[in-house]
């Protein structure tokens, strides 16, 4: 589910552009990318091969393919998941998450509403935010 814990998933869902039945969700992603973008989980650490992924390019949404990151801006954060200090303009969008007895930012694709990860004030410049993404809620499209 989609959002806060409060209310429900279908009112949440009536904010995206891209809106699937649950069932089609649960066939178009892997069961981890369901759990990470669908139901808020989270990737254990160290575990994505693109936290070490170097190359040109751009990481989009797992669930719906948007564009989302360009690999100019991500970075070795040593948090041992995909960091960036800054998304592309208009991709992802923001919410207060109070799970885990604190208060952080959740990182969501603005198109499906998949959940991406959690963004921080801890990040390098231009922008001093690391946004601290699940591997498995995105694919990388190498430059040609």
């Amino acid at each position: 589910m989609i959002g806060s814990g409060k209310g429900t998933a279908r009112a949440d869902q009536d904010r995206f552009e891209f809106v699937l039945p649950d069932e089609d969700w649960r066939r178009r992603l892997t069961p981890e990318q369901y759990r990470v973008l669908r139901q808020h989980g989270t990737e254990r650490a160290g575990s994505s091969p693109l936290d070490r992924e170097k190359r040109p390019g751009v990481f989009h949404c797992a669930g719906c393919d948007l564009p989302l990151f360009d690999a100019s801006t991500k970075y070795d954060s040593g948090t041992g998941w995909p960091s960036f200090w800054q998304p592309i303009e208009g991709a992802v969008g923001h919410r207060v998450d109070r799970s885990w007895f604190m208060v952080r930012t959740e990182v969501h694709c603005r198109r499906c509403g998949g959940h991406l990860g959690h963004v921080f004030d801890d990040g390098p410049p231009p922008t001093g935010k690391r946004y601290c993404m699940n591997g498995v809620a995105l694919v990388f499209r190498p430059s040609a």
